[in-house]
């Protein structure tokens, strides 16, 4: 049962991560107007969430691959050799 939770767990906050980072390029994207935006036009409040955004993704992404169940293993640590 722990170990399906976790993988769940594993699997969800990879899905938030990702939509987390998509979501603040496009709200960067936004607040710049496609990059094309003066400075003086840039959303600065637009673009520090964007900015937050990719930041919290690449964090909980980082915290949900770092710990493996039993069970799960790591393609380094495979051997084909015989």
């Amino acid at each position: 049962m722990p170990t399906a939770v976790y993988k769940r767990v594993t699997v969800f906050s990879t899905l938030i991560a990702v939509v987390a980072v998509v979501g603040g390029f496009l709200v960067l994207d936004v607040a710049t107007d496609r990059a094309t935006a003066e400075l003086s036009e840039i959303d600065p409040i637009v673009a520090l969430i964007g900015v937050a955004l990719i930041a919290f993704g690449a964090v909980t992404y980082a915290f949900s691959t770092r710990f493996r169940a039993e069970g799960m293993g790591n393609a380094k640590d495979d051997t084909d050799e015989p």
